[in-house]
């Protein structure tokens, strides 16, 4: 979630009127500055929560694993004042993805004791925390749906679609093995998909990475595929 209110809901214009308020309630729960290295954790999948983090700006990603050693990647997000932890600091379960810095960048850890007490001072806060939760939600479901109901080509060229569209939170990443990972499947059946798409003339690489060829065929493609 950001710490700035989204800009839809139900309740956005009462938060956004109060955007300062609801940044210096966050000010007050800050313990410690912290850094991070290129590739080091900020949370760890199955450990306990000892701190929420806000970073401020810079790129992390999120990834879970299964059991059977299968990694599926949400996405890379560039931050604009995100904060991570805040579902686990309610349920007060283990961390459920892995967050990981891809660049050096500083993050201000949030105390959890402090923003307990915060929450239940200012109603306010906690309603912004319930707006937020509820919108990341829905986004994340939609992912997942996506790539459950869809097939790979499908999920590929919605995404090239939507990152055109939005601005988009999650974005892609440079390397072949973690866009698959992405998309929840293989390194090999991604090139697959991707072949296709490139093979159908609606998509094409640039520099390395996947570009529209053909706009509107590539939309017809999806509602051929829906």
């Amino acid at each position: 979630m950001k710490l700035s209110p989204y800009s839809y809901g139900r309740f956005r214009r009462t938060l956004s009127a109060e955007t300062l308020q609801l940044r210096q309630l966050m000010k007050a729960c800050v313990s410690h500055s912290c850094y991070f290295q290129e590739g080091e954790a900020i949370l760890r999948q199955g450990e306990e929560l000892e701190f929420l983090y806000i970073v401020p700006v810079g790129n992390v990603s999120m990834s879970i694993i299964a059991q059977n050693g299968r990694r599926f990647q949400l996405g890379r997000a560039h931050c604009d004042d995100h904060i991570f932890g805040e579902i686990e600091f309610f349920t007060r379960q283990p961390c459920q993805w892995n967050v990981t810095a891809d660049e050096a960048l500083n993050a201000e850890a949030v105390c959890l004791q402090k923003l307990k007490e915060q929450l239940l001072a200012h109603p306010l806060l906690l309603l912004h925390f319930a707006s937020a939760l509820a919108a990341d939600y829905q986004d994340s479901l939609a992912i997942y749906t996506s790539r459950l109901m869809h097939s790979i080509a499908h999920n590929i060229a919605s995404d090239l679609l939507q990152e055109k569209e939005t601005t988009a939170y999650l974005v892609g990443f440079d390397k072949v093995t973690q866009e698959a990972e992405r998309f929840g499947t293989s390194a090999r059946v991604y090139r697959r998909a991707v072949n296709e798409l490139i093979e159908l003339g609606l998509v094409k690489r640039e520099a390395g990475k996947l570009e529209i060829e053909n706009e509107y065929g590539l939309r017809a493609f999806l509602d051929s595929h829906t």
